[in-house]
Parts: C-alpha cells; sequence; structure tokens
C-alpha cells in the first residue's frame, strides 16, 4: 500500500526533481513554498508517495496553525495560491495519493485537519473515500492555437476594449522596481473598499513575489500607464511548465475610461503563450473573465478532520474571516474612494 513520508525540503534538490512531472506547478515550486514560508509564517511540507522502493510522486503543502492546532494545506486559504497538490509519475492515479494522505496528515504530521486543492483531482478520485468536498470553479483559456485564434475567442466587447485601450494609448510594460508593490497594495485597497471589506496583506507581501520568484522567472508583473505615463493599473500572473495564472488585478477607477484591465491580461496571455504555456487559468469565473474565451471547470476543493468539531469549526473559517475583514473596514478611518476594477477582490 502507498503511503507518504516526509523528505527535507532542499531547494535544489526539490528543484531538478520537479522539473520531471507534467504536472507540475508554480505553486508546488520551491521558490514558491520560500515565498509562503516568509509571508505566511508556515512551515513548508514535501512528502514522498512511496509504495515499496518505488517513488509514485509527492504532496507538497504547508502547516500552519489556528486556535494552536495544526493544520495541513495544499494550499494554505488566502495567501495568493490557488492550488497545489500532488506530482505524479505517468499512470498513477490522484485517488491512490488521496487514500495516503489522512495517515500522513493526522499521524506522521500530528494535524488535526487537512484540505487540498489540486488542479488535476476529480471526482472519482474521492468517492467512497471519507472526505468533505466543495466545487471550486475556474475559467481556463486554450492557448494552443494562434494568437488571432486566441483573440477571436473573446467576446465582442472584450476585442473592442483590447483595441481601445491600445487607442488611447495605454502602454503595458513589465514592472521590475519595488515601487510595483505599493501600486498593487493601493489599487487593490480600492478593490476591497468596494465590497466592505479591508484588504488582509500589503505591499510587503509582493514587494516578497518581486525578491523571491521573479529571479527565477516564475511570476509575470505588468504594469499599465496612461499617456502621461502615470500607473493606471496592475496584474500577477504567475506561470511554470504549461500553465499560468490570473493572480491579482486592479486599476484606478478614474481611469476606466482608458480600458486597462482588459489589455493587462491578454498582454499577460500572450506572455505566457509565447514561453510555451498550453492554458491560462482565470482563477475564478467572475463576469469580468468570462469574456476572454475560457471554458469552465471545477475541480473539488477537499478535506477531512480529526473529529466532528473541528470539521465544523474549519468549515466556518472562510465566513468568519471575511467578517473580520468587514469589521476592519468599518473600524477604519472613513476615506471617500472611487471602486476599481475588476468588480470582486482577488488575491
Amino acid at each position: 500500500m502507498a503511503r507518504f513520508e516526509r523528505v527535507p525540503l532542499d531547494a535544489p534538490v526539490w528543484s531538478r526533481a520537479h522539473a520531471g512531472f507534467g504536472d507540475r506547478l508554480v505553486f508546488q515550486s520551491a521558490e514558491w513554498l520560500k515565498f509562503l514560508a516568509e509571508t505566511q509564517g508556515v512551515e513548508p511540507v514535501l512528502a514522498e508517495l512511496r509504495e515499496g522502493q518505488e517513488t509514485l510522486g509527492y504532496v507538497t503543502g504547508v502547516i500552519f496553525k489556528k486556535f494552536g492546532l495544526r493544520i495541513f494545506a495544499s494550499p494554505i486559504p488566502g495567501a495568493s495560491t490557488p492550488y497545489m497538490g500532488f506530482n505524479l509519475r505517468p499512470g498513477v492515479s490522484r485517488r491512490v495519493a488521496v487514500q495516503a494522505l489522512p495517515e500522513f496528515a493526522f499521524k506522521q504530521l500530528r494535524c488535526v485537519h487537512l484540505e487540498v486543492v489540486d488542479a488535476f483531482l476529480k471526482m472519482e478520485d474521492i468517492e467512497g473515500l471519507g472526505f468533505n468536498h466543495k466545487h471550486h470553479p475556474t475559467l481556463e483559456v486554450d492557448l494552443t492555437g494562434t494568437e488571432e485564434e486566441i483573440f477571436n475567442r473573446m467576446t465582442k466587447s472584450c476585442r473592442w476594449t483590447v483595441r481601445k485601450a491600445e487607442k488611447n494609448g495605454v502602454v503595458i510594460e513589465e514592472a521590475r522596481d519595488e515601487g510595483f508593490a505599493d501600486d498593487v497594495a493601493a489599487q487593490l485597497t480600492e478593490v476591497f473598499a468596494r465590497h466592505g471589506l479591508a484588504l488582509h496583506f500589503g505591499a510587503d507581501r509582493v514587494r516578497a513575489m518581486i525578491r523571491l520568484l521573479q529571479p527565477a522567472g516564475t511570476v509575470l508583473l505588468l504594469r499599465a500607464r496612461d499617456p502621461e505615463g502615470q500607473c493606471i493599473g496592475t496584474g500577477i500572473y504567475p506561470g511554470l511548465h504549461e500553465t499560468s495564472f490570473y493572480l491579482i488585478g486592479a486599476s484606478w477607477r478614474k481611469y476606466q475610461k482608458l480600458y486597462p484591465n482588459e489589455l493587462l491580461l491578454w498582454n499577460a496571455m500572450l506572455h505566457w503563450k509565447r514561453r510555451g504555456a498550453r492554458v491560462f487559468n482565470m482563477v475564478g469565473n467572475m463576469e469580468f473573465k468570462r469574456k476572454f474565451g475560457g471554458v469552465e471547470t471545477s475541480v473539488p476543493l477537499i478535506s477531512k478532520s480529526s473529529n466532528a468539531l473541528i470539521a465544523f469549526l474549519r468549515t466556518r473559517a472562510p465566513a468568519m474571516a471575511r467578517a473580520a475583514m468587514k469589521l476592519a473596514y468599518k473600524l477604519k478611518p472613513r476615506r471617500p474612494a472611487p471602486p476599481a476594477e475588476p468588480s470582486e477582490p482577488q488575491a
């Protein structure tokens, strides 16, 4: 029977091993695990799935604590990390990995709860195994066609706004300066404020991305400028191997007539296509993202607890976190500020 065994997270060794998996994602890379450890104060975990002397694959994740209780998460919610999960050899079923996970998390790691969002997991992989689940929907844009084909799959209004932004003189540039982090944080604050929420992270998280991820080429940071050189929009788009992602995006409301958001996202898609990506994952299915010609899909977010009380408390955690963000916003001094686009907070 297959079982997980924790192994040391040696960054160079893991980077070489990770490069051999066809299902690898940027969020499972050594650089991303280091980013999570530094910005979230979590304990990164790498474990090898073995059957006898054979290595079947790995799971990456983190251990964090809530009210003194240890939780294994792959990934940790609210940490700008939508997926993690497994890396498996060809022909190895994800059901085998899922079956081995509770013993590893509860007995070896001494955690009381585990949760996983794996981009390749299917419902048949978890049926009958006693896991709770909820759907984790998104939109995926196929990048394998020509640039013209990808552009023409976008809605007519989306194509128009991309062209209109270019005519308006909006310029998209790749950002490498730390000032980009302040631009992102300020614009995201407006996005969250529209929904009565306080932003739960600041510019420091983005600065860590610039320092830890950009040198590896695994994150694209884009800035939109108006004809006068003013920063009017920002976007963060990680990617590795065949899959790239829309992680963070925002812009100032007063510059919406220049349409920077669509042009930012179109440039990000082209960037990753030209570097070999086959899929651009929108990380969600909000209305703004539907314009770009993606196909809606979903994977199950799976979880299991060592007892029923822990399970109940953990299911309430997202609502409690959102309530805390709303309360933090209400307690802040009032500063009138126009809302920004896109129309939903994401981070």
